[in-house]
C-alpha cells in the first residue's frame, strides 16, 4: 500500500484504525513527512490521539519502529493531550532539530502538564551539554530557558521540579545553589525534585544530605534519596541503604536495590543475594536485575561476549 493511499485510508473516521498497518508511516523521508503533514488536521481529535498512543506502544515494543516523524507533527497540534503524547515519543529522539520545538513549547505552551513534560525532555541536551555534545549556542538557550523556568514563582511547582531535575546534570555552582534553594524551599514538590537533582549531579557532595533523606517517613522521598544514591554509585551510600531492602513501600524498596547494584561493591552484592533467597517473585526480579548489573562492573567484557552470544557468561 502507497503511503498516499494509507494516508486517506486514516483520515477516514469510518475506516478501523488497524495496528499494523502503522508501520506504514515509520521512518518517513521529508517528502513523505511533508504528505503526513497536509494530512494530519484532517484526522478526527480522537483519532489523531489514538495513533499517538498507539506509536508510543509500538515504539516500546520495537527498536526497529521510527515513528520520530510523526511525533514532531504533533507537537504543533491544537490539542493539548496530543501534544504531551508526542514529547512523550520523542524521548529517544537526541537530535538538535528538536531543540527549537521544545524551547518554543517551554516559553508558549497554555498546558502546565506539557510544559512539564518539555522541561523534562529537555534534560537529555542539558547531558549533551555537559558531556561537550551540543553546541554551545544551543546549551546556552537550553539552559537559560531552564533556569527561567525554575525561577520563575508564578510556575506551578510542578513544571518548576521538572525544569531543575533537568538542569541538575549541570556541573556550575549556580545550579548547585538552586538545588539547595529547592531543597530548603518548603515546597514538598520541589524538594523531591532537588534530591532527584543531587542524582543527576552525580557530586558526591550530596551524599551526606542523601543519607539522611533515606530515613524520612515519606516514602517517595525514600524512593528518591536511594534513586539518587545510585546514581551517585558512592559505596558510602552502602549500609545506609541496606534497611530499605525491606522497606514498607515498594518503589522505595526498589530503588534501594537497584541503587546497591549500581553500587556494586562487595557488600552491596551479599546483601542482594541474601535478599535473593527469601523474596516474592517481584523483588526476586528487581534482586536479579540489580545483580547482573553488579556483574557487569565485575567484568563488563565477559558479560558483553555472554549477552552477543546469546545467553549469560559462565
Amino acid at each position: 500500500m502507497s503511503l498516499e493511499t494509507y494516508l486517506q485510508e486514516l483520515a477516514d473516521p469510518k475506516k478501523p484504525l488497524v495496528v499494523s498497518k502503522l508501520v506504514t508511516i515509520s521512518a518517513l523521508g521529508p517528502q513523505e513527512s511533508s504528505l503526513l503533514l497536509s494530512t494530519w488536521s484532517q484526522l478526527e481529535l480522537e483519532r489523531r490521539r489514538r495513533v499517538l498512543q498507539v506509536l508510543i506502544d509500538l515504539t516500546e515494543d520495537s527498536v526497529e519502529l521510527n515513528f520520530d516523524a510523526v511525533f514532531l507533527i504533533a507537537l504543533a497540534d491544537e490539542d493539548s493531550e496530543v501534544r504531551l503524547a508526542a514529547v512523550r515519543g520523542l524521548w529517544e529522539h537526541e537530535g538538535r532539530d528538536l531543540v527549537d520545538p521544545l524551547l518554543g513549547l517551554l516559553e508558549h505552551e497554555s498546558d502546565a502538564g506539557v510544559r512539564a513534560e518539555v522541561a523534562l525532555a529537555l534534560g537529555r541536551f542539558v547531558l549533551q551539554a555537559e558531556f561537550d555534545a551540543l553546541r554551545a549556542a544551543d546549551a546556552e538557550r537550553v539552559e537559560d530557558a531552564l533556569r527561567r523556568t525554575f525561577e520563575d514563582s508564578t510556575e506551578v511547582s510542578e513544571v518548576r521540579a521538572r525544569a531543575l531535575e533537568s538542569i541538575g546534570a549541570l556541573s556550575t555552582p549556580w545550579v548547585r545553589d538552586l538545588i539547595q534553594e529547592a531543597f530548603e524551599s518548603g515546597d514538598r514538590r520541589l524538594t523531591l525534585s532537588a534530591v532527584h537533582a543531587m542524582g543527576r549531579s552525580c557530586d558526591t557532595a550530596w551524599l551526606p544530605t542523601l543519607i539522611t533523606e533515606l530515613e524520612s517517613d515519606d516514602g517517595e522521598m525514600r524512593f528518591e534519596a536511594a534513586s539518587a544514591c545510585g546514581a551517585i554509585a558512592d559505596e558510602a551510600a552502602t549500609p545506609h541503604l541496606l534497611p530499605l531492602l525491606y522497606d514498607d513501600d515498594q518503589e522505595a524498596q526498589e530503588a534501594a536495590i537497584g541503587a546497591l547494584g549500581e553500587i556494586a561493591s562487595r557488600e552491596a552484592k551479599e546483601a542482594l543475594e541474601e535478599l535473593l533467597e527469601d523474596a516474592d517473585d517481584r523483588v526476586r526480579e528487581a534482586v536479579r536485575s540489580a545483580l547482573g548489573e553488579v556483574e557487569f562492573a565485575d567484568d563488563p567484557l565477559d558479560l558483553k561476549a555472554g549477552r552477543e552470544n546469546g545467553g549469560p557468561p559462565e
